[in-house]
């Protein structure tokens, strides 16, 4: 730290208890000034020959027959009071970047200027910052700190705009030239450099783009604000090192702000700096990550902050939000819940806006010029690769939420159909979720489950996920013959046999429009109802469906009709990937001679005698549903 001495006589200065100062001489005192508690008792002529304000005042008390004099608004109070008297006296006092700026605003105050002698106070101390503290790093730091507490005098002798000019041109030099002393923390550098094969026991470092971020760490939420403004003005320093501050700041002054934790003893104080860095933050995309930003959101809902505060994070959060992870948009709810004042366990609306963001990046936008329309691209439109990241990460999110008992199936599906026109190779995070759902839920009806089973589709089942399906007793016994069929067609395609034939029933079946294929003329209307489909499986039926697949379980099966156990090495391998969900057209005779009965013969389609009349016989031995028995 830099400091400036003044005078050369030895300090005289006694103290006599707390409030007492007086000066040591063979002169008795003739003056008292009282400082707030504190009285000097002093000599008049060191002190008028270098203040003019002194001068006025004494000349004041002498008309009064008094000889104290009161000045309890002088700025710094006593302590720099007794550095103006001491300089006056030609003591010796010290200057330094703690107490330069309350003696400069005293002697301000005490009219310590030139007029009244050359090289008085106020010269010296201006010199001493021009000169030395303004071209430190560290001390311009500490002497805008201390200015705060010296308004509004420090700012109108425009102290805080040097101190700030100062600071950001320390801030906006090239790298290159940085050959001072600033604190870095956040790496472990001599750990980097003993596994650097290069290092020989001399740490030698390239100065980091973002050296002085801690430094500012220390400045209070207004002087932080001013500063960063200046910086960012002065369009030097990159957005992506004014994020790194940011960041690096909001994590010093909002401890536990990530985890919904905000102190109760100063929300104002904490709302504050949470709005001040959401003002801040550059207007430019990624130049700080979706993890910060929803930590910021996450804080902002728990300390209520401004809803306009929180909708710029949303926005921001959604031109990024292919970065986020699951856990970070689990956002913990503040509020109670849509449905009969039942608390959920998520804020779920918050992640449905963030999501509305991300959509509308990849909108186009029309514009209308001259009476000529023509087609407008945002510059962020959304690449196939993010939305296939959004939609997972949305899957994975659907399962967590979905273990909150009180969500109600609106916000669930809501959620989904958000992502569902962005294509994905395979819907098994969203089965997992669909699945989880009807675990915590196991009292939502038939409608329901048909609705949340709509949202994924049964073809883009990996193997694992249709074993699963297959046994899973929660699921209606539409999803479970859907995934079957489609392992048969999977698996025909994979061991180069020709795709069987799938009866008009199960077509209908396939597109919703099931309840069409049947005729109103047909005898047993109430055999293969939409009640029927939407109902779960029986533990009976998927014993029988499970007992199917045990005895089609790989080896050397005939794969198609007509072909032989000894195929060649290429369908083995095919079929052996399938992991025992091979389906024989059998099974989906017995399926649906069970559901279909004649009705099935009677679709007029060929294919149904592929399906609907194959292995009668073997039909018969499956187990009913709830007492129906199968038509042969």
């Amino acid at each position: 730290m830099k400091f400036m001495k003044l005078g050369s006589k030895p300090d005289t200065f006694q103290i006599d208890g707390n409030n007492i100062r007086y000066v040591a001489s063979e002169l008795a005192t003739d003056v008292v000034v009282q400082v707030g508690d504190v009285k000097f008792y002093l000599h008049k002529f060191p002190l008028l020959s270098k203040s003019a304000r002194l001068q006025k005042l004494v000349s004041s008390s002498n008309e009064g027959n008094s000889d104290e004099i009161n000045i309890h608004d002088i700025p710094g109070g006593p302590t720099a009071f007794e550095i103006c008297a001491k300089f006056c006296y030609g003591m010796t006092v010290t200057l330094n970047a703690y107490n330069v700026i309350a003696t400069r605003c005293a002697a301000e105050y005490l009219q310590m200027h030139e007029a009244i002698e050359k090289g008085n106070l106020i010269y010296k101390i201006d010199v001493f910052l021009n000169s030395s503290l303004f071209r430190s790093w560290k001390d311009s730091i500490i002497v805008l700190q201390t200015s705060k507490s010296l308004l509004p005098l420090s700012e109108e002798l425009k102290l805080i705009t040097h101190c700030i000019e100062a600071v950001t041109s320390r801030a906006s030099v090239d790298v290159s030239k940085v050959d001072w002393s600033y604190t870095y923390n956040r790496k472990k550098l001599v750990e980097e450099n003993l596994t650097d094969p290069s290092w020989h026991g001399v740490r030698t470092r390239e100065v980091p783009n973002d050296w002085w971020v801690e430094d500012l760490c220390e400045l209070e939420i207004d002087m932080y604000k001013r500063v960063m403004t200046a910086i960012k003005n002065k369009g030097i320093v990159s957005n992506e090192v004014i994020g790194e501050a940011l960041k690096a700041y909001a994590y010093g002054k909002l401890p536990g702000s990530g985890k919904n934790v905000v102190p109760q003893n100063d929300v104002s104080k904490f709302r504050s700096i949470l709005d001040t860095i959401v003002w801040l933050l550059p207007q430019e995309k990624g130049c700080v990550s979706c993890s910060f930003l929803l930590k910021l959101l996450k804080a902002a809902i728990s300390a209520n902050s401004a809803e306009s505060v929180k909708m710029e994070l949303v926005k921001r959060i959604g031109q990024q939000l292919e970065e986020a992870s699951v856990s970070d948009l689990l956002i913990r709810a503040c509020d109670v819940g849509e449905e009969e004042g039942m608390t959920l366990m998520y804020d779920v609306n918050v992640v449905k806006k963030i999501l509305e963001e991300f959509t509308m990046a990849d909108k186009n936008e029309i514009e209308e010029n001259g009476g000529e329309i023509r087609e407008i691209r945002r510059p962020g439109i959304l690449s196939e690769a993010s939305k296939l990241m959004v939609a997972k990460i949305v899957d994975g999110y659907l399962v967590e939420i979905a273990k909150d008992p009180n969500l109600p199936l609106s916000l669930f599906i809501g959620i989904s159909e958000m992502v569902s026109g962005f294509s994905r190779p395979a819907h098994d995070g969203l089965y997992r979720a669909i699945d989880t759902y009807l675990k915590e839920h196991p009292g939502i009806g038939k409608s329901d489950r048909k609705k949340i089973c709509k949202l994924m589709d049964c073809k883009k089942l990996s193997a694992d996920a249709c074993m699963h399906a297959v046994q899973n007793e929660r699921l209606p016994l539409r999803v479970v013959v859907q995934v079957l069929f489609f392992e048969q067609v999977r698996a025909a395609a994979s061991s180069g046999s020709s795709t069987p034939d799938l009866p008009k029933a199960i077509k209908d079946l396939n597109s919703g429009s099931y309840g069409s294929s049947r005729s109103a003329t047909t005898t047993n209307t109430n055999t293969n109802t939409d009640e029927d489909w939407d109902a779960v499986a029986s533990a009976e039926e998927l014993r029988a469906l499970r007992g199917e697949l045990a005895a089609l379980r790989l080896g050397n099966e005939v794969v198609g009709g007509g072909e032989s156990r000894s195929g060649n090495s290429e369908r083995g391998a095919a079929v052996s990937k399938m992991k025992g969900l091979i389906m024989s057209r059998r099974i989906f005779s017995k399926i649906w001679s069970n559901k279909a009965g004649p009705a099935v013969e009677n679709s007029g389609s060929d294919s149904s005698e592929s399906l609907g009349s194959t292995n009668q016989d073997e039909a018969k031995c499956t187990p009913s549903r709830r007492g129906r028995h199968s038509v042969s």
